[in-house]
Formats: structure tokens, sequence, C-alpha cells
């Protein structure tokens, strides 16, 4: 059976303020997620485990994934990330062996693992979160209800739109 197309793209609208204005604040944004930027906002702990056992922005993501929705299976962290599951657990061994993670059997289905954050972990990745999130919660809260909704449909459309190509 073949698969249907997926609808075209809309074609960008040219000479539009609106989106040429957009568009030019994204790379504003760079040092935001600049990875210096990002480790000087680590607790000692975390940024320790980090630098000890090489584990790079890729394993980091990881972590708030665990923090926000529990208990995952390495396919879930697959799919959260976008990465293929061999990759997705390459990145869970790295921060198992660093600690950061702990692997155990699911007990709805002793075939499948799950991982979650070491709980010697937890507080400071909370930590690292809130300092992390800290520009962007302070920038919603100027939001009214309808715009702060407006905001998030848009970046969960922009996060499907980049992890869809």
């Amino acid at each position: 059976m073949q698969q249907a197309e997926p609808p075209p793209h809309p074609a960008p609208v040219h000479g539009r303020s609106d989106d040429t204005l957009v568009v030019g604040l994204v790379p504003l944004l760079e040092p935001y997620f600049r990875t210096g930027a990002v480790r000087d906002l680590m607790p000692a702990p975390l940024r320790d485990a980090m630098d000890t056992h090489g584990l790079t922005a890729r394993h980091g993501a990881v972590l708030p994934q665990l923090l926000a929705a529990g208990p995952l299976s390495v396919g879930e962290i697959a799919k959260r990330l976008h990465v293929s599951l061999p990759t997705a657990s390459e990145l869970v061994g790295g921060l198992h062996r660093a600690g950061v993670v702990e692997r155990a059997e699911d007990p709805a289905n002793r075939r499948r693992v799950l991982v979650s954050l070491a709980e010697a972990y937890r507080e400071p990745l909370e930590t690292f979160v809130v300092r992390r999130g800290g520009p962007l919660l302070r920038a919603l809260a100027t939001l009214g209800p309808a715009e702060r909704a407006g905001f998030v449909a848009g970046l969960t459309a922009w996060v499907h739109e980049v992890q869809s190509t």
C-alpha cells in the first residue's frame, strides 16, 4: 500500500514585515543556547558528572525529558528527542555509566526497560532547569492567557515542523 504524500508546506510570504521580524529574532537567541553559557548555569554535581564522563549537550537533552515525564523507555526518549533508537540507547548508556540515570525493569512489561533520573541528580537538575528556563518563564509571565496560548501553539508547531524535516 502506498503512503499518502505529506501535505505541501505553505509558501513563505515574502516581504511581510512580521515574517522578517520573527525570522530576524531567532538568531538573537543563539547566546542562550550556546553550550558554554548553559554549562555555567549547571549546579556543580551535574556539571562535574558531565565533565568527568565526557557527556555532551546531546546527553543533557535527555535529562529534562526524564524530569518532566518521569521514567521513560529508550524508545520514548528516542521519539521525544527525534533521534534513532541506537542513538537514544547510546545517550542513556553514557548517562547510566555516569550514574546520572538508572535503568529498571518495567513492572508492567518485564521485557521493557525504564530509564529514570537518579535521585542524587534530581535536585541539581531541577535547579538547572529553573535557571535555564528563567528568561523564557519571565517572558511568558508578561503575556496574557491568550498570548501565552498562542506562543505555546506557535512554538509547538515550530518544533513539529523542525522535527518533521
